[in-house]
């Protein structure tokens, strides 16, 4: 008997503890979803523009959307052998791809976003906003590193996220990216 009432105790509590390795149970019962995200543009320099972008919700749930509204002097060899040649989406105007990311971002109550090195990443999501004032409302403001979570965590933050995830694909490509973050981020916390 003592058994089955554990068992009737915990196993609501189990099914809370997965849904909270989701996504943060917040007070008043919102949910907030962290969203693994990564760009590629134009090159590390101030004037940088978006090619492309791919964000993966901590669930799975996934976007992927590049423009053909990129600075196209500033892309070098290196760019197109690296981003360009490895595109495999049909890309738009940059108004379309950010209402794109907007509306998929609005399935989630609240949302953290991650990242590596996110400095270029982060000003790059800004911007298909109009700034970082006018980031979707659902939007946490602070965006998360994963450089710095690994340096937290005694990881050197210059290890191949690739070996450390034990993924392989398509490096440069947003998506391929998003996806590594993610898994590099559940290794981390496990």
């Amino acid at each position: 008997m003592i058994n089955k009432i554990i068992e009737l105790f915990l196993t609501p509590i189990a099914w809370l503890w997965r849904r909270h390795e989701r996504a943060h149970l917040c007070p008043g019962g919102v949910m907030t979803t962290k969203v693994f995200f990564d760009t590629e543009f134009t090159g590390l320099h101030q004037t940088t523009t978006l090619i492309s972008i791919a964000m993966v919700a901590d669930d799975g749930r996934e976007f992927y959307g590049a423009t053909f509204d990129y600075e196209a002097g500033q892309v070098d060899q290196w760019i197109k052998e690296n981003v360009l040649d490895h595109l495999d989406i049909e890309t738009v105007t940059i108004e379309e791809l950010a209402n794109n990311v907007g509306e998929w971002l609005s399935q989630f109550d609240q949302v953290e976003m991650w990242s590596d090195c996110l400095a270029y990443d982060w000003v790059l999501f800004c911007d298909l906003f109009g700034g970082a004032m006018r980031i979707p409302s659902n939007v946490y403001y602070i965006p998360f590193d994963l450089a710095t979570l690994f340096k937290i965590c005694g990881v050197d933050p210059d290890v191949s996220r690739e070996e450390f995830a034990g993924v392989e694909g398509k490096k440069h490509n947003a998506l391929h990216d998003a996806r590594v973050i993610r898994v590099c981020y559940k290794k981390l916390t496990k």
